[in-house]
């Protein structure tokens, strides 16, 4: 029986994939397990982000004149997240569009 090669690496890409899924809870687990790889973190950030990002538009949403911008918004914020799942499990840090350059921002 030979052994699974790459086990550290699937590990680190299931974290990223919960990071981006799960956004801020997924970002705590990761910051409470994995903080010290560097694969996991990257994705952890961009999860924090995009769920800020959904606080945002959330909030946004609430004011009845502009509710049709929060519909697009939620459009494009979904399209992101699903980049992000992709990106997660690609193995590569690839930056998700627009959330990459906030992510970077943060220092965990």
């Amino acid at each position: 029986m030979a052994k699974r090669a790459g086990k550290k690496e699937d590990d680190s890409k299931l974290y990223a994939f919960l990071s981006i899924l799960l956004t801020v809870i997924g970002f705590i687990i990761a910051y409470a397990v994995k903080k010290n790889d560097k694969y996991v973190m990257f994705y952890a950030k961009q999860g924090l982000v995009l769920f800020i990002g959904s606080v945002i538009i959330w909030v946004v949403s609430m004011i009845p004149i502009i509710m049709f911008i929060a519909w697009i918004a939620w459009i494009g914020w979904l399209v992101l997240w699903i980049i992000g799942i992709v990106y997660s499990l690609s193995g590569e840090m690839k930056d998700i569009p627009i959330v990459g350059v906030y992510a970077d921002k943060f220092n965990f």
